[in-house]
């Protein structure tokens, strides 16, 4: 295993009775980022980090941290990492400070450093003034504030985000989001599964988007994009009635699906241009000039590149329709 990866894994599998929740997975994640794991509900995302953390035995496959075999030297692997999951792990009946020297003393850590390094973190995630107020009594932004403080009381090598802001509010996804790149200027590297495509666009260098417990795309927020084409065409038309015609030119010149907007006078569609930004803008230009050949006036017109949203539904709706004819292909 190459010394610049802090997880490896080949063939990883996890088998819950007659459902694979990992069928597979391969990752290759270097030291010293965050690395996104996308993926809908039931993807597989959780069942590996737990995998990798050594929380749940693999069926099938290898997976190493910093090149230590999570089955084999489970104690090694555990010195070097730690989770926060998606539900606080922290004691809601203690104060903030108090769940963290608790965890500090467990740790082995002397009670003077305990406290030294618990006044440290509380006033790192902006929590000092919370510090003597239990934590059922903080706003969800502020448990996932101290939950995420309790996994780097001794700093990681490797730190497991598990959606570790889902339900918050966008100032307090903001406020995990700085923790994040602050823990990572830091030295740690982070694996970090989310279902929300801005918080990868955000905070993810490489991103591997799992599905069926099975990894269908990996690469940098650019590759992705580049994946399922080069750009996205933003239409506003004058005469809303002529839209099912610009409907059909758009789909004639682009070789793509077009999608109505809920705005009567919109269209959106996707553009290959074969890979490259050039290519994607001659291929609108061509599409326009149809347009203007059909007498259809375009007032407002717009070239883009996919969003990640966009690649996260093109992907997996392209896995649910190979696994559809999968099982057509095979049926008896």
């Amino acid at each position: 295993m190459s010394t610049d990866l802090a997880i490896e894994t080949t063939g990883l599998v996890k088998v819950f009775g007659e459902n694979r929740a990992v069928d597979g997975v391969d990752l290759s994640v270097p030291a010293g980022m965050v690395y996104g794991l996308l993926g809908p509900n039931g993807a597989g995302k959780t069942t590996t980090v737990r995998m990798l953390a050594t929380l749940l035995r693999p069926d099938g496959g290898q997976a190493r941290v910093f090149g230590k075999d999570v089955r084999k030297d489970a104690d090694a692997v555990r010195s070097r990492v730690s989770l926060t999951g998606q539900y606080a792990s922290v004691d809601e009946d203690l104060t903030g400070a108090e769940n963290l020297v608790l965890l500090g003393r467990l740790l082995g850590h002397s009670k003077p450093a305990a406290r030294e390094r618990a006044a440290q973190l509380l006033d790192a995630f902006g929590l000092s003034e919370a510090a003597e107020k239990q934590v059922k009594n903080y706003s969800g932004g502020m448990r996932r504030r101290i939950d995420i403080a309790a996994s780097i009381l001794n700093t990681p090598d490797l730190l497991f985000l598990d959606e570790p802001t889902t339900g918050l509010d966008p100032r307090s996804r903001n406020q995990v989001w700085d923790i994040v790149r602050a823990v990572v200027a830091q030295g740690t590297t982070v694996l970090l599964t989310t279902q929300y495509l801005d918080e990868a666009d955000q905070l993810a260098s490489r991103i591997a988007v799992i599905d069926h417990g099975k990894v269908i795309a990996e690469g940098t927020k650019g590759e992705l994009k580049a994946s399922v084409g080069s750009g996205a065409v933003h239409l506003r038309l004058r005469d809303p009635g002529r839209r099912p015609e610009a409907e059909r030119v758009l789909a004639a010149a682009l070789g793509a699906d077009v999608l109505l907007d809920p705005d009567p006078v919109a269209l959106t569609a996707r553009v290959n241009g074969h890979g490259t930004e050039q290519g994607a803008a001659e291929q609108a230009a061509r599409a326009l000039a149809e347009l203007a050949r059909s007498g259809i006036t375009v007032d407002n017109f717009a070239l883009g590149q996919p969003s990640l949203d966009e690649v996260f539904l093109a992907l997996t709706d392209k896995n649910d329709k190979n696994d559809k004819n999968d099982k057509k292909g095979t049926a008896v």
